[in-house]
């Protein structure tokens, strides 16, 4: 099945869904417009049908009090072999049974594997650890500029947003000479594993694509161990905790997080944010007469696009939310976009940029409780130091033509923001 005959597929079985009265409104990316702006549909989600049953058999949740009670709830889980026989499963385990490579994450894992492997990493990222790369994140954030200065005119995606969260990770992690485009392609192949994905082609070239990142970790790790050094590679390596240390699958599984998930939701909090400034003239105005405004700015970035779009839970009781119960077994999304837009918790302009927003930083965009994004401060500080000294740099800076969208659901950002300085 190819992803356009997929798509068609979804969109029929949802109109009929909704032509025979099962559900008043049912999350449907295929909208027409969707992809400029989903908040619209989310907005009519949380009005009509803010926890639903979908055809595709998942639950999907929309508004913030909801959401942020699943997502700090220990009771769920986000192991995929909790989920009860359907089609959630059936996808699981045909993923299962075509990867020859199985890699664990904190993603993926409950307690006592989540708690430890946490442990484990926290020890790398602490808040010291992360403050004392600001330097090097000023440093490439200013070359950057240098390179724009000189263009006059650039996507600001491919010339300054995709590539500074790539560099940084790379240089914290002391990665050693390595094939770094093919690093960059294959984990670009990979992060497609965040989206809903039914075309077998597409789902073995994801399979592909991690067994080779795996080989280059291991290699890389194997390296690293015999060459140590003062970076985070060597520091996940050395992590012990009551005398227990990563093993080198586990070592590959966390270092390929932090290049998927870490990068691309930082492309997306850097991308979006400039985007939502420059379509902003007050804001961007406001941010420019008020440089120490930018810590508050940043978590209405967050707030208003996030760079993320979805993440899930499994049941593993009968889940009552909202006025619904859940059945054990259950795939739940949370929709993290939709929560952040949510008029109940963020007041009647929460379709507003408003980078002087109090409760801002009650956005749920890096999630919460046992499960919130270990690199929340790293992308915290790229995003400020990245937007601040772009804002400062160029007073000028504008859109030279219209923003462009990669199609993504979950993981939904700018390809092109076309700028001049």
């Amino acid at each position: 099945m190819t992803e356009t005959t997929q798509e068609a597929e979804t969109t029929q079985d949802i109109g009929t869904a909704q032509e025979t009265g099962t559900s008043p409104e049912l999350f449907n990316p295929f909208t027409p417009g969707f992809d400029e702006n989903p908040y619209e549909h989310y907005r009519t989600l949380r009005d009509t049908n803010p926890v639903h049953e979908h055809p595709m058999g998942f639950w999907f949740v929309s508004r913030h009090a909801d959401v942020s009670t699943m997502l700090r709830d220990a009771r769920l889980s986000v192991a995929d072999h909790n989920l009860a026989a359907g089609p959630m499963r059936d996808q699981f385990e045909q993923l299962v049974i075509d990867a020859p490579v199985k890699l664990v994450t904190m993603m993926d894992s409950d307690p006592p594997d989540h708690t430890r492997l946490r442990s484990l990493v926290g020890k790398v990222f602490t808040p010291r650890s992360i403050a004392a790369l600001e330097p090097m994140v000023t440093k490439m954030v200013d070359e950057s500029l240098d390179r724009i200065a000189d263009a006059g005119s650039v996507n600001l995606i491919d010339t300054f947003a995709f590539p500074l969260p790539f560099e940084v990770i790379s240089a914290m992690l002391g990665m050693p000479e390595t094939d770094h485009k093919r690093l960059l392609e294959l984990t670009e192949t990979l992060v497609v594993a965040l989206e809903p994905v039914g075309d077998p082609d597409v789902m073995k070239a994801i399979v592909g694509a991690e067994v080779e990142l795996s080989g280059m970790m291991q290699e890389v790790i194997a390296w690293k161990r015999k060459n140590p050094s003062d970076d985070l590679l060597t520091a996940l390596i050395q992590a012990e905790h009551n005398g227990d240390l990563l093993s080198n699958d586990e070592l590959v599984a966390q270092v390929l997080l932090l290049y998927v998930a870490g990068h691309h939701t930082t492309v997306n909090l850097i991308g979006n944010g400039v985007a939502a400034l420059l379509r902003h003239p007050d804001q961007h105005a406001l941010l420019r007469s008020n440089p120490d405004l930018i810590g508050n700015a940043v978590e209405e970035f967050l707030r208003y696009d996030s760079p993320i779009h979805q993440t899930r839970r499994i049941t593993l009781a009968p889940y009552p939310i909202g006025d619904m119960e859940i059945p054990a077994g259950a795939m739940m999304i949370a929709c993290l976009g939709a929560a952040n837009r949510d008029e109940r918790m963020f007041g009647p302009d929460a379709d507003m940029l408003r980078l002087d927003r109090e409760q801002a930083r009650q956005h749920v965009s890096f999630g919460a409780g046992a499960h919130h994004c270990l690199g929340s401060a790293l992308g915290r500080l790229e995003g400020r130091v990245a937007i601040s000294r772009l804002v400062t740099r160029f007073p000028r800076l504008a859109l030279s033509g219209p923003v462009r969208w990669n199609g993504r659901i979950n993981l939904r950002g700018a390809t092109e923001i076309p700028v001049s300085v």
